[in-house]
């Protein structure tokens, strides 16, 4: 791993001369969740994978977290690896933050693949996401960890893989009290400047998500591709929001897919 200059810690996987994927990672999780996706890219690809601001090993916010405070951490990354474009890869917050770089800097999105992010909620589910905020304002980020599990995993598979729950839990529990709701607050309150865009996204993307992934569903997939001409959306069967770790292969399979089907049309 590797550290920036303005303290982001990242890593890179693949070969030097490939075409470049960035991986960005969710609210109160670290590079650490690519885990299981990198292995089925690098193998032609250069995968760069960082944290966040605010997470893992990379500094606090210089500022009040915000999607465009994020954006310019992403731009920062790719000046410091001397890439101009690259295919963004976002998971949940990380999705939000990656259709905020296409608006901000549209020539360097070569394509984006949204994994599980969200569109515009109801009242009732900003109700409930703000109320999550404040939790975490008042009692730290282990106060919403077991609930989000189970938002986040099937239950045959939360109580079948006890050790992958110590270890999604120990990454949130690790994130600093101060700093975990002001970036909670990003998830909760950006999502207006990346509805329906003007000018629109254009580049190429894939938005994919689980039937049972209550948060950021079906719905809010279709929507989100709805806004992006050429989008594709695609829906998982029988999956939450973390299926990146519950089943990588049916997550793996058609971002390879995507990607290959760019590198041939470009």
């Amino acid at each position: 791993m590797t550290t920036a200059p303005d303290g982001t810690q990242f890593e890179v996987t693949g070969p030097a001369d490939a075409p470049v994927v960035v991986l960005i990672h969710g609210l109160g999780l670290n590079r650490e969740c690519w885990q299981w996706t990198i292995p089925a890219l690098a193998d032609a690809y250069r995968v760069i994978s960082y944290d966040l601001y605010g997470h893992g090993g990379s500094c606090a916010p210089p500022e009040t977290p915000s999607l465009s405070l994020f954006s310019r951490q992403l731009a920062g990354l790719l000046d410091h690896c001397g890439i101009d474009r690259a295919v963004i890869a976002g998971f949940s917050l990380g999705g939000m933050i990656a259709r905020r770089f296409a608006q901000d800097k549209p020539d360097r999105a070569r394509a984006l693949v949204l994994l599980h992010t969200p569109h515009k909620r109801n009242d009732a589910a900003q109700a409930a996401i703000l109320k999550r905020v404040d939790q975490a304002r008042q009692e730290g980020p282990g106060a919403t960890v077991e609930a989000a599990l189970d938002r986040w995993f099937t239950t045959s598979f939360r109580t079948a893989n006890p050790q992958m729950m110590d270890t999604v839990r120990g990454w949130v529990v690790a994130n600093p009290k101060p700093v975990y709701h002001t970036i909670y607050r990003v998830l909760a309150t950006g999502i207006d400047e990346i509805v329906a865009p003007t000018p629109p996204i254009t580049c190429p993307t894939l938005v994919i998500t689980g039937d049972e992934d209550y948060g950021n569903g079906p719905k809010m997939t279709q929507a989100i591709a709805a806004e992006i001409p050429g989008a594709q959306a695609l829906v998982l069967t029988s999956l939450r929001h973390m299926a990146l770790a519950e089943a990588p292969d049916t997550v793996n399979k058609p971002i390879r897919q995507f990607l290959d089907a760019l590198g041939r049309e470009t």
